[in-house]
């Protein structure tokens, strides 16, 4: 499993340095990302049985990241009025639909499934549009799988005390330590492409290493309900594409956030 795992993680090391150098190779990595992620989400939420309108939602889900990639601004706050007339179209579409059973269930997740994997995951263009946004993606990418990755290395070696069974039962206290540590110390390595101090680095990594946490048992807490392991097996050791980028589908708008908001008006 370990093997695996580093044979997957080398591979990707290579895959995000060239998307974040390359903005073609950028754009490809990550719309195949989005695609492949609401593929997954889609076909777990099936399996539960609940109606979901998913080719509605997978077209809305790509238009979504499409119009990020080429700054596309119909009006301000435009990415809330892709939200609202997604749930206006959900709304008619179930009025079509002869069954009216689990209506809002049908409507509430697939609307959930487009912001959880495609707006959310928009946020790493966001990142890197951003005045120094190559080396602030650069960053983010290597803070939050590094906690990622400290989590397991320390969990899977000196895990004892289980951290929230019922969702994940192999997270432990101990590997969440390990991922916070990571965090943190890989945020002060990134001082060349940060520019802050180092205290302010520690905090920062802190931060963005238990928003990776959070997104990671929220990820597991979905596949908990689906009643899966992986939500894929496209990566050996990894599992699928969920299971890549969940740490990433919260940690960039965090990021993001403080980075066009906090950071640049103190």
């Amino acid at each position: 499993m370990f093997k695996q795992r580093l044979i997957s993680t080398k591979i990707w090391a290579g895959v995000i340095f060239l998307t974040i150098k390359y903005q073609l190779v950028f754009a490809v990595c990550f719309l195949a990302l989005v695609i492949g992620g609401l593929y997954e989400f889609f076909g777990l939420i099936e399996k539960k049985g609940i109606p979901i309108y998913k080719y509605f939602g997978m077209i809305l889900g790509v238009a979504i990241p499409l119009s990020v990639l080429f700054r596309f601004e119909l009006t301000k706050g435009w990415e809330l009025l892709f939200i609202v007339l997604a749930l206006f179209t959900l709304f008619i579409l179930q009025l079509k639909r002869q069954d009216s059973s689990q209506a809002v269930a049908g409507i509430s997740t697939t609307l959930f499934g487009i912001i959880y994997v495609s707006w959310f995951f928009s946020f790493l263009v966001k990142v890197r549009y951003l005045p120094g946004g190559e080396g602030y993606l650069a960053a983010l990418i290597l803070i939050t799988k590094s906690s990622d990755i400290g989590a397991y290395l320390v969990g899977s070696r000196v895990g004892r005390h289980k951290l929230l069974p019922r969702i994940s039962p192999k997270k432990t206290v101990e590997g969440l330590v390990g991922g916070l540590l990571f965090g943190i110390l890989t945020a002060m390595l990134c001082r060349p492409f940060l520019g802050f101090s180092y205290l302010h680095l520690a905090v920062l990594g802190l931060a963005i290493a238990l928003i990776a946490e959070l997104g990671d048992l929220s990820e597991s807490l979905i596949k908990r309900d689906c009643q899966v392991k992986d939500s894929g097996l496209l990566f050996p050791g990894l599992g699928g594409i969920l299971d890549l980028i969940d740490s990433l589908l919260f940690t960039a708008p965090a990021f993001y956030f403080y980075m066009s908001n906090v950071f640049n008006k103190g």
